[in-house]
């Protein structure tokens, strides 16, 4: 079973920064392509960022030029660093991991709670 352990939320105010950190067990960490996701009551849970297993990135629209995703594949590890932060941004974030080689399985770590305010 693939675990997922996010890390690096916490409390900031608005206009500062925080990275967060996922670190995955999968083997196959290299070619799995792994997105951030965040979910606030009330809304649907919203992709944030993602990248793919050959470093291809996307992201929302409501992020774009403030956060940036990347990877440490020889850490097992994806970053999002979030910059210029916003009480909007405030939310539990997710990461998950889409290996390949297993088709419609999705694996999504705990969460790591995000809060901006002033």
């Amino acid at each position: 079973q693939v675990q997922l352990a996010e890390s690096g939320g916490g409390l900031a105010q608005p206009g500062q920064s925080l990275r967060l950190s996922c670190a995955a067990s999968e083997t196959a960490f290299a070619i799995s392509d792994m997105g951030w996701y965040r979910r606030t009551p009330g809304k649907e849970r919203e992709m944030v960022a993602s990248i793919t297993g050959g470093g291809r990135t996307n992201y929302a629209d409501s992020v774009k030029g403030r956060f940036t995703v990347s990877r440490e594949n020889a850490k097992n590890t994806i970053y999002l660093q979030m910059n210029n932060l916003r009480p909007e941004d405030t939310a539990v974030y997710f990461c998950n991991l889409n290996n390949p080689f297993r088709p419609g399985v999705t694996y999504w770590g705990q969460g790591t709670q995000v809060a901006v305010s002033s």
